[in-house]
């Protein structure tokens, strides 16, 4: 365990569901400083005027984004739309600072593919073979030291959580594997669209981007590593009527006798702080890792079909982004992984 004074963290982007998020968990971590918080249209605010839930944690007023002034941190996280992190995590690495981006700047490692899907071109392609990946149940060690920590989407964090043990034992054909899989209105950002208004998606149910997710490359990414060989996978997102959750029910075929899928996942995931693998027989429910940074699975094999269903819930503005990233943190700053994310779920 970490010693010795707090660490300065900055935050660039604070006013987004994920930036607000991080400063709920960082302001009650007893190893952190909040020393800035950006937001190019509220520079010159509180922050716990703009978010009365804060008052009397949080004390910092907004800054402008600039890179001055983030100097003196120790750790930065970019809490922004795609492209912005990329802009400045140059200059900031060059100071010595951490930076971990809850964006998809540094996901993924083909510059061509990351313009492919997001529509420009990347501003430091030469950083990308750089930036760890941080999924802790599969990169832990690699965060430990590591200068830039892409913190990965909330769709793949449910996904690859939820098939990793399958493909690490390589138990599942993997160019037949589906990711159904459902997302409360927060996964889209803190933004005013009329799509994403509750009154626009209560009492309605509706897949999107079947044609082609961002997430997908990020997803068959971490498979492929993970199961050592090319990787196939239907990706369908839907959007529920409800404000946080990630609900994926996967599918895999299996190659020969699995053996025991139960016992696989329970011994993969015995050690594993955030990840819970349910009882046999166990429908994970979303609401039960509301407000955690856990991960709850649940597997079935079904002998008359000859498939195996994995269920995987995760919090999306937890384990799926602030959560996670403050996980990272605590590896790459030697606090023990736990601190500042024991919080248990809301219930109801």
């Amino acid at each position: 365990m970490r010693s010795g004074k707090p660490i300065e963290v900055g935050i660039v982007g604070g006013t987004g569901y994920t930036g607000v998020e991080l400063l709920r968990l960082l302001a009650l971590h007893p190893g952190v400083r909040i020393r800035a918080v950006t937001s190019r249209a509220d520079a010159g605010k509180a922050v716990a005027d703009l978010y009365p839930n804060l008052r009397g944690h949080v004390d910092v007023v907004f800054t402008g984004p600039e890179v001055e002034n983030l100097g003196g941190c120790d750790v930065v996280f970019f809490a922004t739309p795609h492209g912005i992190a990329m802009q400045s995590a140059p200059a900031l690495l060059e100071q010595g600072i951490v930076v971990i981006d809850l964006s998809a700047d540094f996901r993924l490692k083909d510059a061509d593919e990351w313009a492919h899907w997001y529509g420009q071109e990347h501003a430091c392609p030469g950083l990308l073979s750089e930036a760890v990946y941080g999924l802790p149940e599969v990169r832990r060690e690699a965060v430990r030291s590591a200068r830039l920590i892409a913190n990965p989407g909330c769709y793949p964090t449910a996904v690859q959580l939820g098939l990793l043990p399958l493909l690490e034992n390589r138990l599942v054909a993997a160019d037949r594997l589906i990711a159904d899989v459902k997302s409360g209105v927060s996964g889209a950002g803190r933004k005013a669209e009329v799509p994403l208004l509750m009154s626009e998606t209560g009492e309605s149910f509706k897949a999107y981007a079947v044609a082609g997710h961002r997430h997908w490359p990020e997803i068959v990414q971490g498979l492929v590593e993970l199961a050592g060989e090319p990787v196939g996978l239907t990706f369908v997102p839907h959007l529920l009527p409800m404000i946080r959750g990630i609900h994926a029910t996967l599918y895999a075929v299996p190659v020969g006798e699995p053996g025991d899928i139960q016992r696989l996942y329970e011994e993969r995931y015995c050690d594993e702080p955030f990840v819970d693998v349910l009882p046999p027989g166990s429908h994970p429910d979303t609401r039960d890792v509301r407000g955690s940074n856990r991960c709850q699975i649940a597997v079935f094999e079904l002998r008359r079909s000859g498939q195996i269903v994995v269920l995987s819930v995760i919090d999306n503005l937890v384990k799926g982004a602030a959560g996670q990233a403050v996980q990272n943190m605590n590896l790459r700053f030697g606090f023990a992984e736990t601190t500042g994310l024991q919080a248990i779920g809301l219930y109801p």
